[in-house]
């Protein structure tokens, strides 16, 4: 009777958890949609593209923190690995994709969005978004995660666990943001630059991995620590592609040499 109690009072808190990780998904994505309605209100209308790229985003992260693979994920290290997958690297690429920045500063009043531009080109917002600060954050996070005992303690946890992974989150996406800019940045770097910290974010992730397949976390089986790292190298070097491919195609249009036509010429 009492291991029963301790069952549904178990399942019970995990539920609260993942309500209160998959509400802020939720509503970003009803005001993404509202942000759309007022915007195509003033004649203003927003790619379909965009759209799409936001929504299967914020699904990609509902998946990871509610439902069946958030249930599985807290007995089976492997599921757990795509969970992060989806919830800190393709959920935030996509979402990042879908330019929701650009779409709130359509919808806002002028005066309001002179407010969030203020904001934008604040000095705080402009180290949090420095590449090198989110990268550590990021790849830095996951390190501390996975050769600790901070793992074990997050499904002991409810506190840890939501905290945990509003960070992957959270650190996911702006380390995304500061990579290839999809919205307005005010505090830009160069495209070699950024290159310079994706190669060094990719190897860490990449060396991560490998730690993992050597040295599983506490409380994981050595097979799912296997599987899930092997998940985590490749799942995660797909995924780093795309993001390559983004930076070399926006930088190869920032160099590329603009056409000019002569009058004479007409």
């Amino acid at each position: 009777m009492h291991n029963h109690i301790s069952l549904e009072t178990g399942d019970s808190i995990q539920h609260i958890g993942e309500l209160i990780l998959s509400t802020p998904f939720i509503l970003a994505l009803v005001s993404y949609f509202v942000s759309i309605f007022i915007s195509i209100r003033r004649e203003r209308p927003w790619p379909l593209y965009r759209t799409v790229f936001w929504t299967i985003g914020v699904f990609c992260c509902l998946t990871a923190v509610a439902g069946p693979l958030a249930d599985r994920a807290h007995m089976d290290f492997t599921v757990h690995m795509a969970g992060h997958l989806l919830l800190g690297m393709l959920g935030p690429l996509l979402m990042v994709l879908g330019a929701p920045m650009t779409l709130i500063l359509r919808a806002l009043s002028v005066q309001q969005a002179r407010k969030l531009t203020r904001i934008l080109r604040s000095k705080a917002l402009g180290v949090i978004s420095n590449p090198i600060i989110t990268s550590i954050l990021n790849v830095g996070g996951l390190w501390i995660l996975y050769s600790t005992d901070l793992f074990f303690m997050m499904h002991e946890n409810i506190f840890l666990h939501v905290i945990v992974h509003i960070h992957v989150f959270l650190a996911g996406y702006f380390f995304t943001a500061s990579l290839i800019y999809i919205d307005p940045i005010a505090h830009r770097t160069s495209f070699l630059f950024r290159s310079i910290v994706l190669v060094l974010a990719l190897a860490g992730h990449g060396i991560l991995s490998k730690y993992i397949y050597a040295y599983p976390p506490n409380g994981v089986p050595e097979s799912q620590a296997q599987s899930g790292a092997m998940l985590m190298y490749y799942g995660g070097d797909m995924i780093d592609l795309v993001l390559i491919i983004i930076l070399c195609f926006q930088w190869f249009k920032a160099t590329k040499p603009r056409v000019t036509v002569s009058p004479l010429s007409v």
